[in-house]
C-alpha cells in the first residue's frame, strides 16, 4: 500500500513563483501524521554561499496532514532551500530519540545530500502566463502539408523531388535532401485540424532559406524561404492563427548558420571582413569550426560584438525583426541552446542567453523563449534567460524505458545502446525526479514534455501496444508543456529522427483510402492508410488540461510508482486531479493516509478520461472508513477529478 511522505515541490500550494531580491517569502511543508509527527521543522537556505536555518511554525492539521510554514530571505537571484525535519522515535526501552530527515526536490533523505537538488525560488521575471497552460504542436513544414500554390515552386538544385507518398529514406546522405514541398500556406489550410486538437501554440521548425529540407542551415536570416511561400505566407499564417487564438513560435539557430549563408560567404572570401569575426577560423583561414564537425553548419563565435549587434541588438536584428510587425511571432525556440557560445575553454553560453532574453523581453514581454538542451538541462536553465527547456532527459527518455516495447533497432537519443533499457515504474520516477530536481518550479512547468520530436524515433515504434496513448496521458498531466509532433495524432512511426519526418497522411484522413481509391495526384498516386487515429484522444487531453486548473498549475505528489503502475495527484486548493497509468495488469490500494475521505469517495465516480480498463472499488469497509482499490486490466490509464486540498484555517495558494 502506498505510504504518504512529507511533501513540498515549489508549486503554488507551497511557495511563490518568484520574489524580489531581498524579499522574504513564505514557504510551506506538509507532513502526514501516518508517517510520523515532526516535533520541529527548519528551512535551510543558502545565502551568499552559506547555509542558514529558519525555524518553521506549525499552522495546523487538516485531513491527517500537519502543515508548517517558515519565512526565508531571497538573498540571491536563485534562492536554494530544503527542509530539515526532527522526528522523535521511541525504541524498545521507551527513551525518545530524535531523528533528522532532509527533504529536497529529489526526495526524502536521512543523510546529508548535495545542494544540487535543493528547491529553488528565483527573483527572475516569470515566463508569460500563457506558456505553461498551452498545448504545443510541432510542425516540420516540408512534411506537413502542400498548398495549391506549392505546385508553382521550382524544385531546388540541391533537392531530390519526392511525391507526397514517397517513403522517407530514414538514413544516409539523402535524408536532408528529400524534398516534399510542404509550405506555410499548407499549414494555414490545416488550422481547422489543429484547432480541433485543441492546439494553443504552433512551433515551426526553421522557415529561412537553406539547402536542406530541415532548414537548420540557413543561407539568410532576413527572409522566409520562397519555397515555403515567402514573407507574406508567414504573415498570413500568423495572422490566421492569432485570429483563432493560436500563437506561433519560430526556431532559430543561434549556434550556427549554413555554409551558404551570406555572412559566411563574406567571411570565407575575406579574412579581414567583419563577418570573418562571426565564426571560428584556423590561423590560415583554411578551416573552421562547425556543429559536430558538419561542414555545412559553421559555428558562430559569440565573442564578436558585431555578431551580437547583428543577431540580437540591432533594431532589425535576427532575434528582433520576426517578433515585430508585420510578422509578430510569439517567441523563439533556440536550437542547440546548450551548445551556443561554447567551444573548448570558451563558455559564453549564459551571457548570450541573457543577451537574447533581454532583447526578447524589450520587444514583447509576453513572448516565449525556449531552448534545446538534450541532456541534463538544469545547469543552464535557472529562469534568468531561457524560460523552459526542450529536453529529453527528465521525461521522454525514462518514459520510453518504462513503456519500451520490442524495438531494439530504434535510435536511443544518439547513444550506442540498441534501444531503451526496460525499467520499472520506480526507476522511471527516480530518473524523472533526478533530472527535474535542478529546475525551479517555474522552469519545470514551462519545460516541453514530448513523447517524440523531429529529432527522435516515434513513440509508436518504441513503445508497447497502447504505450503511446498512456504516454500522451502522462505528457498532458505531469508538470510541463505538452508537445504533439505532427503525425502523433495518427500514430506515425519512425526508428530515428529522419525516419520520423514522415509526410502527413492527409489523403487517408480525408477518407480516400477507406473507399479503396488512390490518393490524389499530389500524393504521387500512392494509396495511404490511416492505421490509427488518436485525434479524439489528444483533443480530450487538451480539453481536460484547459478545464482542470490543477493539470496546468497544481502541485504534483507521487502516490505510487512500482513495477507496472504509477499513480500521482495534481493538487490546488480549488480542485485536484488523480492519474493512474499502468503498462500491465495492476492493483493499487489507496487509503485515508494518502488522500482525504472526500477524495477517496470521488474515485468511485466515473473518471474524466479512461484508456483501456481501470475500475475502482472499495477495499476494507467502505470508501469513507476504508480503502479504494484501483484495478487496471492491462495497459490502461485513468484521470479522475477530486476535491481540492484543504489548508489550515482556510489558507490560500501562495500566488
Amino acid at each position: 500500500m502506498p505510504i504518504a511522505l512529507p511533501h513540498h515541490d515549489g508549486s503554488a500550494l507551497y511557495a511563490p513563483d518568484s520574489a524580489a531580491l531581498g524579499e522574504s517569502v513564505r514557504l510551506r511543508l506538509r507532513v502526514p501524521q501516518s508517517w510520523g509527527a515532526a516535533s520541529r521543522v527548519w528551512v535551510r537556505s543558502i545565502q551568499d554561499g552559506e547555509p542558514r536555518y529558519n525555524a518553521a511554525t506549525r499552522l495546523g492539521t487538516v485531513d491527517g496532514w500537519d502543515w508548517w510554514e517558515a519565512s526565508v530571505l531571497v538573498a540571491n537571484p536563485v534562492a536554494k532551500y530544503r527542509f530539515l525535519l526532527e522526528v522523535s522515535e521511541s525504541p524498545e526501552d521507551g527513551a525518545s530519540v530524535p531523528r533528522f530527515w532532509s527533504l529536497n526536490a529529489q526526495g526524502l533523505f536521512n543523510r546529508d545530500v548535495s545542494d544540487y537538488a535543493d528547491f529553488r525560488v528565483t527573483s527572475y521575471a516569470p515566463a508569460p502566463e500563457w506558456l505553461h497552460k498551452a498545448t504545443m504542436y510541432q510542425t516540420f513544414p516540408d512534411r506537413f502539408a502542400r498548398s495549391a500554390q506549392s505546385a508553382g515552386h521550382p524544385v531546388p538544385d540541391w533537392a531530390i523531388d519526392c511525391a507526397w507518398g514517397t517513403p522517407v529514406v530514414g538514413a544516409g546522405p539523402e535524408t536532408p535532401i528529400q524534398f516534399y514541398g510542404g509550405d506555410l500556406p499548407g499549414i494555414m489550410d490545416k488550422l481547422d485540424h489543429l484547432q480541433g486538437l485543441g492546439v494553443d501554440v504552433i512551433y515551426l521548425t526553421p522557415f529561412f532559406p537553406a539547402r536542406s529540407n530541415h532548414r537548420y542551415d540557413a543561407s539568410t536570416f532576413d527572409s522566409v524561404d520562397p519555397l515555403l511561400g515567402g514573407d507574406k505566407a508567414l504573415v498570413d499564417l500568423i495572422d490566421a492563427a492569432h485570429t483563432r487564438g493560436i500563437r506561433v513560435i519560430g526556431d532559430l539557430t543561434a549556434n550556427h548558420s549554413g555554409a551558404a549563408h551570406e555572412w559566411f560567404a563574406k567571411a570565407l572570401a575575406d579574412p579581414g571582413s567583419e563577418e570573418a569575426g562571426y565564426y571560428y577560423f584556423s590561423p590560415d583561414h583554411h578551416s573552421y569550426e562547425s556543429w559536430w564537425g558538419v561542414p555545412s553548419l559553421p559555428k558562430f563565435n559569440w565573442a564578436s560584438d558585431a555578431l551580437r549587434r547583428r543577431f540580437v541588438l540591432d533594431e532589425d536584428s535576427v532575434v528582433a525583426r520576426w517578433l515585430k510587425p508585420p510578422f509578430n511571432l510569439d517567441g523563439w525556440r533556440i536550437d542547440v541552446g546548450n551548445m551556443t557560445g561554447r567551444l573548448g575553454a570558451q563558455d559564453l553560453n549564459h551571457e548570450v542567453a541573457t543577451l537574447i532574453a533581454q532583447r526578447v523581453r524589450e520587444i514583447n514581454p509576453e513572448a516565449a523563449l525556449l531552448a534545446e538542451s538534450t541532456s541534463d538541462a538544469a545547469p543552464d536553465f535557472t529562469g534568468e534567460h531561457w524560460q523552459g527547456a526542450m529536453t529529453y532527459s527528465n521525461f521522454t527518455r525514462p518514459l520510453w524505458s518504462w513503456l519500451a516495447g520490442n524495438a531494439p533497432h530504434v535510435n536511443f537519443f544518439g547513444s550506442p545502446q540498441a534501444g531503451p533499457n526496460r525499467i520499472d515504474a520506480e526507476d522511471f520516477l527516480a530518473t524523472h525526479q533526478d533530472l527535474a530536481s535542478g529546475f525551479s518550479w517555474g522552469v519545470r512547468e514551462n519545460t516541453m514534455n514530448a513523447l517524440n520530436t523531429h529529432d527522435t524515433a516515434r513513440a509508436a515504434t518504441v513503445m508497447i501496444d497502447g504505450g503511446q496513448e498512456l504516454g500522451a496521458v502522462l505528457m498532458f498531466t505531469l508538470p510541463g508543456v505538452p508537445v504533439v509532433f505532427a503525425g502523433d495524432e495518427f500514430g506515425l512511426e519512425g526508428f530515428n529522427g529522419e525516419d520520423s519526418r514522415t509526410p502527413m497522411p492527409w489523403a487517408a484522413v480525408e477518407g480516400e483510402s477507406a473507399t479503396g481509391q488512390e490518393s490524389s495526384a499530389g500524393d504521387g498516386g500512392r494509396p495511404q492508410r490511416l492505421v490509427k487515429d488518436f485525434r479524439t484522444h489528444y483533443a480530450r487531453l487538451g480539453q481536460l488540461r484547459r478545464e482542470q486548473r490543477a493539470l496546468a498549475e497544481g502541485s504534483v505528489r507521487w502516490i505510487h510508482a512500482e513495477g507496472d503502475a504509477v499513480v500521482f495527484i495534481r493538487e490546488t486548493t480549488e480542485s485536484s486531479v488523480l492519474v493512474m497509468a499502468a503498462r500491465d495488469a495492476s492493483e493499487v490500494t489507496l487509503d485515508a493516509s494518502v488522500l482525504s475521505v472526500p477524495q477517496l469517495e470521488a474515485l468511485l465516480e466515473p473518471p474524466l478520461l479512461l484508456v483501456g480498463g481501470i475500475t475502482a472499488r472499495t477495499g476494507r469497509g467502505s470508501a469513507v472508513t476504508g480503502d479504494v482499490v484501483l484495478c487496471a486490466a492491462g495497459t490502461s490509464a485513468g484521470v479522475w477529478a477530486l476535491p481540492g486540498t484543504a489548508l489550515p484555517m482556510g489558507g490560500h495558494d501562495l500566488r
